[in-house]
């Protein structure tokens, strides 16, 4: 049976304070606590944690860090501590924008979900210098936003105007780049180590439902040097066919159409699974690139599903991940 979403209208009938108001607070009632994050380095120099112990060097080292414990115990051979270096966070936010991500038969279509989950990223990684910047996934190619701090970016998130539906062709429609080469620009033009975070329906233009998919090799280079996150938005009518007789469907991707009669229980039953063959393909594929992964749908509490993804993960480098090899949570603090 279907949840019901939160109280977050991002249909665009609000004004986007008003939406912006109603995701912190409901990301604040699933995640108490959980709304500042504080970036740790990678490297040794001016911070405040202690990181390792080491004999003094005078006229080097910092008399005030000496370590009088350690000190004692090395028979008054002065030992101070070195802090690791502490600096912001810099997330990026990869968007699928395509028409195929214009669709939801449910409370909401898979776009708003794409554009609350921007928003609610921004939230989930607010701390003082920490920024997020993103790119859209558009038929025109990637259109790329500067970092902003965190809740900025979730304003300017909730300002986005939503595109225009394409108008009925009977040809194919136009495309901008795919995943696969969406994902290679976007970890080239960005090399820093931090947060990235790739919103996206996972279908294929092609149809593509078996692996490899040619998004495999781009997202597991992508996933080697940053904390990386897919988040995969698909909507129940994705899942399963409704019992409503002849029905002409339209790929939004390349305009191609098709008349099926969904009467046909053989027909709903290999379309079922074929989906669920794809949704554990995809998974898969993800897990094997060493991402996390978590699934939104449209007819579901969309901000709780996220939040129990992030919610009382362990920590891994000095950020929180969730448990198991395929699913992180975001690096409130990641080092």
């Amino acid at each position: 049976m279907s949840e019901q979403p939160p109280a977050v209208p991002l249909d665009g009938t609000a004004r986007p304070e008003a939406v912006f108001e109603a995701l912190e607070l409901a990301i604040r009632r699933r995640l108490p606590g959980r709304l500042h994050g504080d970036q740790q380095g990678l490297r040794l120099g001016s911070g405040s944690s202690p990181e390792e112990v080491v004999r003094y060097r005078p006229g080097e080292d910092d008399v005030r860090r000496i370590d009088w414990n350690v000190t004692a115990r090395a028979a008054g051979d002065p030992h101070v501590w070195r802090p690791l270096a502490e600096h912001e966070l810099e997330a990026w936010v990869l968007v699928d924008a395509t028409p195929s991500m214009q669709f939801g038969t449910a409370h909401l279509e898979k776009q708003h979900v794409a554009t609350g989950v921007v928003a609610a990223i921004s939230l989930l990684t607010a701390g003082p210098g920490n920024r997020v910047g993103t790119a859209h996934l558009t038929t025109h190619g990637l259109e790329w936003s500067q970092p902003l701090p965190s809740r900025a970016a979730a304003h300017r998130a909730l300002r986005r105007p939503f595109p225009e539906r394409p108008g009925p062709t009977r040809g194919r429609a136009p495309a901008g780049p795919p995943l696969d080469e969406a994902l290679r620009q976007f970890a080239a033009r960005h090399r820093r180590p931090g947060l990235r975070v790739v919103v996206t329906d996972l279908l294929e233009p092609d149809g593509r439902v078996e692996r490899p998919f040619p998004w495999e090799t781009p997202l597991r280079r992508l996933a080697a040097s940053h904390e990386t996150l897919v988040v995969e938005v698909v909507d129940p009518r994705e899942l399963e066919l409704p019992d409503v007789g002849a029905v002409t469907l339209v790929d939004p991707e390349t305009g191609r159409r098709r008349e099926v009669h969904t009467s046909d229980r053989r027909l709903r039953e290999t379309y079922a699974a074929g989906t669920a063959a794809h949704r554990a393909a995809t998974a898969e594929a993800v897990r094997a690139a060493r991402a996390g992964h978590v699934l939104l749908r449209t007819d579901r509490d969309w901000v709780r599903d996220l939040a129990r993804h992030v919610h009382g993960a362990p920590l891994r480098h000095g950020g929180p991940v969730a448990p198991g090899p395929a699913s992180h949570a975001l690096p409130g603090g990641t080092r």
